[in-house]
């Protein structure tokens, strides 16, 4: 029962979500308006609830440990914690929270402190990027050529020096990405989406059961 319950639901409600969107019914609409967007804000709240039990006891644990870079994960504590009094803290009367409240404003927090971080985090990736496309530009097959070659070519007509160098540059680059690349991209999409429906077909069949975990 515990494992048959899970899959009579995903095959229930895959099969009414197909004859919702292929037949447009007034209700069926109304179900999915209904049933689904409201079962949805329900279970995203409790997502929440475990992304935030999880958070807690990996960053606990980190801290009880006193594993490598477990400061970073005080760090992580105190700025959530400051955010949420900062967003809450006019709920509390009195106390610290009240205090960053009326000193700390929550969106001057966002922008100039939260904002400038994730953008100096991500900033990082471009050296990882570059990199892993070093070691893999190495033209030790005809693919690998193939793709040093392009992505040469794209980089310099995306820079002032390869106009510089060569007026036309700009116009191959622009046809590299408005013919092949959008060509590669497109037939990307269509296995993808092909995966998709084998995948979900295969759920509301049955067949694929990893989802349910363990006996």
């Amino acid at each position: 029962m515990r494992r048959t319950f899970p899959l009579v639901i995903a095959f229930t409600m895959g099969l009414l979500m197909m004859i919702q969107y292929f037949i447009p019914h007034p209700i069926s609409q109304k179900f999915y308006k209904i049933m689904v967007q409201q079962w949805l804000i329900i279970i995203s709240i409790f997502f929440y609830v475990f992304a935030w039990r999880s958070f807690g006891l990996y960053h606990i644990n980190k801290i009880k440990r006193r594993k490598e870079g477990w400061w970073a994960s005080v760090v992580a504590f105190v700025g959530v914690f400051f955010m949420l009094l900062a967003g809450f803290g006019d709920r509390i009367p009195g106390g610290i929270g009240h205090f960053i409240y009326k000193y700390f404003n929550f969106d001057d927090l966002y922008n100039y402190m939260f904002a400038p971080l994730q953008a100096t985090m991500f900033s990082l990736l471009a050296f990882f990027i570059a990199s892993a496309a070093f070691r893999a530009f190495k033209a030790r097959t005809m693919e690998a050529t193939l793709l040093l070659v392009t992505a040469t070519i794209v980089m310099l007509g995306r820079v002032p020096l390869g106009a510089s160098m060569w007026k036309g540059l700009p116009k191959v680059v622009e046809w590299i990405l408005m013919y092949p690349n959008m060509a590669a991209q497109r037939g990307i999409m269509i296995g993808v989406g092909l995966g998709m429906i084998a995948t979900s077909m295969k759920i509301i069949l049955g067949i694929e059961r990893s989802y349910l975990g363990g006996e």
